[in-house]
């Protein structure tokens, strides 16, 4: 129940109830005077601590956006690029949300505050409690605006974390492998140096007090017979004085009764006086350094390979292997997952490989495998064979070159470099190649049932194809490169194979491409995942490029061991008339990711989890690996994005587009919505 009304007739009577009631409430209004002082200094201190956590907020976004990532290896991939920028898209989020609660702690004091002071002091029911709660709902709605705003970005950054995460553990797990070989013999994995011999020695020293041995870590090179000395600071680790270096004249081995100490042996300089003599680690340290003073040969670590040499070679019985692996797992297993991923009992698959290489099983004219071996068992075989060739399939000389196309800039220098490399290879090596890449971009069409998309099969086969010539961890750095040159090739096998490189750019050509690449401005949501989209070119250029492909592969068929003669589809008839046939890729700029991007997080690595992925462009006999001619067409977004200028289109997820057609800007269409024309992301859309 409320209070009793106060009646003025009450007033002249000033009955003993009129009193009580009056008393009730005065109660009332101290009670409420000591809530709203209660309320106002809740209020401030609410304001200070909203003050304090934006404060921080802010240093904290500072921080993240000063921060730089710095990774192993003279280049980064994608996602690691991607990784390093979500700092600062993360930064920019946050600020812009306490702007937003800055805005709505500035009116809190005048919203609040001083009508609660007032109202205490002058009347009830003034304060505008309302509107300061009304903006404190609009700060947290801002928030959720920006929260499903940045969700795109979200997503492509897990997508992209988790890429590189797989590569961590794969990189981790060979480091450990090479940590594990040197420990059980370190001689054998001693890497390849300009010196005969290196390594830490004790060097006696004549002392005023006697005499003392000091560690030093010495260099011996047998050509210029120099000898150089660094002394070692054992407090700081590092080094401890000037470096010494002096010309070797002779070298004995201290015999063990003339001195205290083991292990130790005389040399004498011809540019220094007297005899230095010198203490090694351990008696077979002794020997090597004993050796390589007497002019023997150093030893180096061969890097032998893992797989017996010499037993698999490029020849009529090593692609007859090949194609019946392949021919096995396209018929029987191309749905199988983690096709390749899955290995073999390892007994089994060599069981496998001896039937395969007997001579007169490999020269007969069947290519079907038993039934009875099971997919993973002849995928593994496959691999192995591969292992086992003398040398990589891609060759060691031509292993750093990849490597170096793998950290170019953009997409298109990497797919151009690789072209040319690619045609440098011997014959069979290309031919082979070829084989396998078809092979390949026909498992990753079918990812969506064996779950191994291209980037996948780039961790599976990049170790194999590419593995250089000295295990160090360096080279296993360069694991993830190798990955994406494999990529490179199923996603643009055809292109790759089937047609003859363009000469390569002058060093001052690519500076400027370069130069015009970074000044040009990104298109808006560039960041974003890409799909395939083809366009129709023909012109005179490329119809020459065409015959002299055509003159190229009937030279290549007359060879009888020519892998062409071996499958039809390796043999588009570029002559054909056919539209379909002239598809090639549209010339982007530097700022849209490449078509696809070789760690696109559209291909995550299997079996993390799987995303969406865009189709794999297929043979260019077939009907449906490229839009039609017709110049207008439908489209459906695959992604949200919003206009950054007037000419552009604002559009969400599954929005459908009229009269979809190239336009003049590299990397856009032009299509209608809703009556109006503008400008498309290319790589945001998928023809109907």
């Amino acid at each position: 129940m409320g209070l009793p009304a106060l009646e003025f007739s009450d007033c002249c009577l000033d009955s003993p109830h009129f009193r009580e009631t009056l008393k009730s409430h005065e109660a009332e209004l101290d009670k409420t005077n000591k809530f709203i002082k209660e309320l106002i200094k809740d209020g401030k201190s609410l304001i200070t601590a909203l003050k304090n956590l934006s404060s921080a907020k802010r240093k904290f976004a500072d921080s993240l956006n000063e921060f730089k990532f710095q990774c192993i290896g003279d280049a980064e991939t994608d996602d690691e690029m991607c990784i390093a920028r979500s700092l600062q898209e993360f930064a920019t989020v946050l600020r812009n949300l306490e702007d937003e609660r800055i805005r709505m702690i500035e009116n809190a004091s005048e919203v609040l505050i001083t009508p609660l002071e007032k109202f205490r002091k002058e009347q009830i029911g003034a304060a505008k409690l309302l509107a300061f709660l009304q903006g404190l709902f609009t700060f947290y709605h801002h928030g959720y605006e920006l929260a499903k705003d940045f969700g795109d970005f979200k997503t492509q950054l897990t997508i992209s974390i988790q890429n590189t995460r797989n590569r961590f553990e794969g990189t981790r797990s060979e480091v450990e492998s090479l940590m594990k070989k040197m420990k059980e013999n370190p001689l054998e994995h001693k890497t390849i140096s300009p010196y005969t011999m290196e390594g830490y020695l004790y060097v006696q020293e004549k002392r005023h007090f006697g005499t003392s041995w000091v560690k030093h870590y010495c260099t011996y090179q047998r050509d210029s017979k120099q000898i150089t000395m660094v002394p070692f600071d054992q407090k700081s680790g590092g080094k401890g004085g000037e470096d010494e270096s002096v010309t070797l004249k002779s070298c004995t081995r201290r015999k063990t009764d003339s001195i205290e100490k083991r292990f130790c042996f005389d040399v004498e300089a011809v540019d220094r006086p007297g005899v230095i003599t010198m203490q090694a680690l351990s008696e077979e340290d002794r020997r090597l350094w004993m050796e390589a003073m007497d002019g023997r040969e150093p030893v180096y670590n061969s890097n032998k390979d893992s797989q017996s040499e010499g037993t698999a070679q490029l020849d009529s019985i090593g692609f007859s292997i090949i194609r019946k692996c392949i021919h096995a797992v396209e018929t029987r297993g191309i749905n199988e997952q983690g096709l390749y991923r899955i290995v073999g009992v390892n007994s089994r698959v060599q069981k496998l490989l001896s039937v395969l290489m007997d001579p007169k099983t490999a020269s007969e004219t069947e290519t079907d495998i038993c039934a009875e071996w099971e997919i993973k068992t002849i995928t593994s075989a496959l691999k192995t064979y591969l292992r086992m060739l003398p040398g990589p399939l891609m060759m060691y000389q031509f292993q750093r070159s990849f490597i170096k196309a793998a950290k170019l800039e953009n997409q298109e220098s990497r797919v151009s470099e690789i072209h040319s490399l690619v045609h440098r290879l011997p014959e069979k090596n290309r031919q082979m190649l070829q084989l396998l890449m078809n092979h390949l971009a026909n498992v990753a069409n079918n990812h969506k049932q064996n779950l191994m998309t291209v980037a996948n099969l780039g961790v599976v086969f990049g170790p194999t194809l590419l593995r250089p010539q000295e295990e160090t961890v360096a080279a296993i750095m360069d694991i993830k490169f190798q990955n994406i040159v494999i990529e490179i090739l199923i996603e643009n096998h055809e292109k790759i194979f089937n047609t003859v490189p363009d000469m390569p750019l002058t060093n001052a050509q690519l500076h400027l491409s370069r130069k015009k690449s970074s000044d040009s401005k990104p298109p808006s949501c560039s960041e974003r995942p890409l799909t395939l989209f083809h366009t129709v070119q023909s012109t005179e250029k490329q119809e020459q490029r065409n015959s002299i492909i055509n003159s190229s592969l009937e030279s290549v068929s007359s060879n009888p061991n020519s892998i062409l003669n071996s499958s039809s589809s390796l043999q588009p008839n570029m002559n054909s008339s056919d539209p379909d046939l002239a598809v090639v890729k549209p010339t982007r700029p530097n700022s849209l990711p490449p078509n696809p991007s070789p760690t696109s997080p559209l291909s995550p690595s299997w079996p993390m989890f799987s995303a969406p992925s865009s189709p794999m462009p297929t043979s260019s006999t077939s009907s449906d690996s490229s839009p039609v001619s017709t110049p207008f067409r439908k489209a459906k977004a695959l992604y949200a994005c919003k206009a950054e200028h007037d000419s552009e289109l604002s559009f969400t997820a599954g929005t459908v587009f009229d009269n979809v057609h190239p336009s003049q800007e590299p990397g856009w269409l032009e299509g209608t919505l809703n009556g109006k024309t503008g400008l498309i992301p290319e790589n945001y859309v998928e023809f109907l």
